[in-house]
C-alpha cells in the first residue's frame, strides 16, 4: 500500500518504500532515522516565501495597462513621439509573440531550486532578488549564503554548471548572473573583458561567492529558462518574451540566438548525454533539436502548453508533463543520434485522479538514476492538496509506474513551489522542495537495500 502522511504529520525520508513521518519539524526525527544510515542531516532552510508570490492579472487590469498605453502623439514633441511609437511597437510585438502574456509564466516549472551534481551543496531561489546557498559538507559553518547584486533583480530560475567547480549561473531580468565560490589562495577567475561592476558576497569561513559574469539579453528581456549542456561549456537561456533562444560560449561570454516561428518560450532541457535539446513554446508546440547540425522537428499538444519536461538518464526520452493534463507523455527516440525519429506515448497516473482527484499535473522531477519520480497536482480534496507523490519508475521497454506514496511540507497548508533531486548518495537520491510555507526541506529517498545497513 502506498505510505500516506496523516493530516498535521510532515514527512522525513523514504526507507524501502516508506515515506516515514513526524509530527513536527526538527532533526531530532530526521537522525534516528535516516541519519543513522548516511551519518548526516539535511537540516530545513527557512526563507521568505510570501516574497515569491506570483502576481495576479485580472482582465480589469490588462485593460487598465491598455488604457495607460494610448496617448495623445499630437500633444508630445517628435523626439516623444517617436520614443512613443517605438514603446508601442516593442509592447505589441511582445504581445504578438506572446500571446499567453507573463500570466502564464507561473503554471511552468520553473527551474527554482538546484543542486551541485558533485557536491552536497544545494541552491535556490529565496526571495524575487536573491538566492541561498548551503553547502552540507561544509562542518564550519551551517548558515547559508545568500546571493545578492544590483544586477540580479527578479530571478526566475537557476542552475549549476557541470564540470565547472562550483559554478551558479541565475536568470534574471536582463540577463544572467554567473557566481563563482573562492576560497583563500584560490580565488575564482573573471573572464577578461566582463563588466567592471562585478561584486561580491562573504562569509565568515572564508568562502567568498564572486559575481565573476553578466551575460546581458536582448533589450533587457527577462530570462526565464537555462539549461548547461552536458560538458559545462554551453549555457541556454530564453525569455518568455521571445521567441528565439541564446546558446552562450561561456569561456567567450558571446551568445548565439537561434530562432524558430512566433510564440514565447516556456523552457529549454538539454538531454544528458548533449545529443539532443528541447524547447517548449506557450503556444503549444514544442522541438526536438538534434545538437550536431542543429536542426529540429517540430511536435504538437492539444493539452495545452508543456508546464514540465525531464530526460531519462541515457538521453533517448523525455518525459513531458501539459498544463490541462493529469496524464503525462513520454518521447522515445527510436534510433541512435542523430537521428529524430521519436514516437510519443502516454504515461498513465492512475493512482493521482482517483486517490487525489487530481485535475492536473503541476510540476516534475526525475531521479538522474531513473528510478524515482516526483510530481505535484492540482485539484484534490482538503486531504490530499499540496502533497508529492512519489513514485517508483521502471523504463523497460516503456515507462511504467507505482506509486510509493505522499509527501507532506511542514506549515500551514503547505504548496511545492518548486523541488528538485540529488543522485550522489549511493543508498538513493535526495528530493529537496521550497514549500509555501518558507522552507526549503531534503527528503532522502533511500531504497537500494544491497547498501543499506
Amino acid at each position: 500500500m502506498p505510505s500516506f502522511p496523516s493530516p498535521g504529520t510532515v514527512t522525513v525520508c523514504e526507507i524501502n518504500r516508506d515515506l516515514i513521518t513526524a509530527d513536527s519539524l526538527s532533526d531530532d526525527r530526521a537522525k534516528e532515522t535516516y541519519g543513522k544510515i548516511l551519518g548526516m542531516v539535511f537540516s530545513p532552510l527557512p526563507f521568505q516565501s510570501e516574497q515569491l508570490a506570483a502576481p495576479s492579472f485580472s482582465e480589469q487590469e490588462d485593460e487598465q495597462q491598455q488604457e495607460e498605453s494610448r496617448v495623445n502623439v499630437e500633444s508630445l514633441p517628435m523626439k516623444g513621439v517617436v520614443a512613443t511609437l517605438q514603446g508601442f511597437a516593442r509592447n505589441y510585438l511582445k504581445r504578438l509573440l506572446n500571446p499567453a502574456d507573463v500570466k502564464l509564466l507561473s503554471e511552468v516549472d520553473l527551474h527554482g531550486v538546484s543542486w551541485h551534481q558533485q557536491k552536497h551543496i544545494i541552491a535556490f531561489i529565496s526571495g524575487p532578488n536573491q538566492v541561498l546557498v548551503r553547502d552540507f559538507e561544509d562542518s564550519e559553518c551551517k548558515d547559508p549564503s545568500l546571493l545578492i547584486h544590483e544586477s540580479q533583480r527578479d530571478v526566475k530560475a537557476l542552475e549549476w554548471r557541470p564540470n565547472g567547480g562550483r559554478m551558479l549561473s541565475v536568470a534574471c531580468k536582463g540577463g544572467i548572473c554567473i557566481w563563482a565560490a573562492s576560497y583563500p589562495g584560490n580565488a575564482a577567475s573573471v573572464r577578461s573583458g566582463a563588466p567592471s561592476f562585478l561584486g561580491t558576497m562573504t562569509r565568515g569561513t572564508g568562502l567568498r561567492w564572486t559575481l565573476v559574469d553578466f551575460f546581458r539579453s536582448q533589450n533587457d528581456e527577462q530570462i526565464s529558462a537555462l539549461s548547461w549542456s552536458p560538458d559545462g561549456r554551453y549555457l541556454a537561456s530564453a525569455s518568455y518574451e521571445s521567441s528565439s533562444f541564446t546558446i552562450w560560449d561561456v569561456a567567450q561570454g558571446a551568445g548565439t540566438p537561434i530562432r524558430r516561428g512566433l510564440g514565447g518560450i516556456s523552457m529549454l532541457k538539454w538531454s544528458p548525454t548533449g545529443d539532443y535539446f528541447f524547447v517548449a513554446k506557450f503556444d503549444g508546440t514544442f522541438y526536438l533539436w538534434e545538437t550536431n547540425t542543429w536542426t529540429s522537428e517540430p511536435w504538437s499538444s492539444t493539452s495545452r502548453f508543456v508546464t514540465g519536461a525531464v530526460w531519462d538518464p541515457d538521453g533517448r526520452m523525455i518525459l513531458i508533463s501539459f498544463s490541462k493534463s493529469a496524464t503525462l507523455a513520454s518521447v522515445h527516440f527510436s534510433s541512435k543520434p542523430p537521428s529524430m525519429d521519436a514516437l510519443l506515448l502516454p504515461v498513465d497516473l492512475p493512482e493521482i485522479s482517483s486517490l487525489a482527484g487530481c485535475q492536473c499535473i503541476e510540476k516534475i522531477a526525475w531521479s538522474a538514476s531513473g528510478e524515482r519520480l516526483a510530481v505535484s497536482f492540482k485539484g484534490g480534496d482538503e486531504v490530499y492538496q499540496g502533497l508529492i507523490a512519489i513514485y517508483d519508475v521502471r523504463r523497460t521497454p516503456v515507462i511504467s509506474a507505482s506509486l510509493v506514496g505522499f509527501i507532506r511540507g511542514p506549515g500551514d497548508s503547505p504548496k511545492p513551489i518548486a523541488f528538485s533531486f540529488h543522485d550522489k548518495l549511493e543508498q538513493g537520491p535526495l528530493l529537496s522542495v521550497c514549500w509555501s510555507s518558507g522552507f526549503c526541506c531534503t527528503y532522502p529517498l533511500l531504497f537500494h537495500s544491497h547498501v543499506l545497513p
